[in-house]
């Protein structure tokens, strides 16, 4: 007789398995920008190139990288204006036919290319012009729509080449951005355990302690991150390509994405292009983490000490418009539960925006 029916009576197997994709080679330092073509070369990637950047980010490497590249590959450019569904077709089209994709800039560039990448199962090399946020390392790609930002799978980068001595020439405000989307981890685990005990949500220990080192890191040094300062900009790369990592372990983007990441999401749709991304965060992340009844003054404090914003004034919003948004914040991706999803009422949500104010 067999027991092959009987469920009880069958030996447990354990069929959990992840593809995980995480960068392979990844160089942070001065002048590395120069280390380009060896990295492309180590890496087996083909014999033709597509440099993806915007105008400034052009300028700024992308010029310089396709001079490197050019004695060794075929090289073609294309202008990323803004990032959108037709923006990602043209460079899809702009990309066939050729064996890499190489994404110069600090945000756009690096996403369309990564997913261009994606779409068309090709490698693709980041070499970030300033590390406004986590996007130069993760699977993960913002893209604006009418009804807001919609986060895309897409390729991690197969090689990162971070030149400390360029992102340190990019606007300090940038590099602030980028502090306050690692800083504001802290909450986004919160709300990912908070998720695990309530819905039953999986949680992966690995990537949420490896992300919550990271924000704490910055929130140690953040005294060493200022304007011109090319260990400021070095420390925080590291840091980006950490959380980016991070998110590859988890296969979400959930240990760096939380509560704080659907209130600046309801920003870009009731006040867009007002702040930045990371900016909008890491206010976000000291009223979720007050919520937390965590220590949300030190947040506060790091971010004032690295020159983010800390309320919506600095934002360039009014107190009206930061309560909107965070009770629209539940509407947002609403199978992200957080703790912004618990029936936040609109005097209670009132009363957090006043906080960001208090001595």
């Amino acid at each position: 007789m067999s027991a092959d029916g009987i469920n009880v009576l069958k030996k447990p197997q354990f069929d959990k398995s992840r593809w995980l994709q995480m960068p392979r080679d990844v160089i942070i330092g001065h002048g590395t920008i120069e280390q380009l073509p060896k990295v492309c070369e180590d890496l087996h990637l083909g014999k033709s190139a597509l440099i993806i950047a915007g105008e400034n980010t052009m300028k700024a490497a992308g010029g310089h990288a396709r001079d490197l590249l050019e004695e060794r590959y075929d090289v073609e450019i294309f202008g990323a204006k803004n990032i959108s569904p037709e923006t990602i077709e043209n460079a899809e089209n702009a990309a066939k036919g050729l064996d890499f994709i190489v994404g110069v800039g600090g945000g756009k560039a690096i996403d369309i290319a990564k997913i261009v990448s994606y779409n068309l199962d090709c490698q693709f090399v980041s070499v970030p012009t300033a590390a406004s946020h986590d996007g130069i390392a993760s699977s993960r790609a913002s893209v604006p729509t009418e009804g807001g930002s919609v986060s895309l799978d897409a390729h991690p980068p197969h090689a990162i080449v971070a030149d400390t001595e360029i992102i340190a020439k990019a606007p300090h405000r940038l590099m602030a951005s980028g502090c306050a989307d690692i800083i504001s981890n802290h909450t986004a685990i919160l709300d990912w355990e908070l998720s695990h005990r309530i819905k039953g949500e999986e949680i992966s220990e690995y990537a949420a302690a490896l992300s919550k080192m990271t924000a704490e890191i910055l929130v140690q040094n953040a005294h060493l991150i200022y304007p011109g300062s090319e260990e400021g900009a070095w420390i925080v790369t590291k840091a980006l390509v950490s959380s980016g990592v991070a998110m590859s372990i988890a296969g979400s983007s959930r240990p760096a994405s939380g509560g704080e990441h659907k209130f600046s999401h309801a920003l870009d749709i009731i006040a867009p292009g007002k702040g930045l991304h990371g900016e909008q965060c890491g206010v976000g992340s000291i009223m979720t983490m007050y919520l937390h009844g965590g220590n949300w003054r030190e947040i506060r404090k790091s971010l004032k000490d690295i020159g983010a914003p800390t309320t919506p004034k600095g934002l360039g919003i009014d107190d009206d418009t930061a309560v909107k948004a965070l009770l629209m914040a539940k509407n947002i991706r609403p199978e992200r539960f957080t703790i912004l999803d618990m029936g936040l009422e609109k005097e209670c949500a009132e009363k957090l925006v006043k906080m960001l104010y208090a001595e």
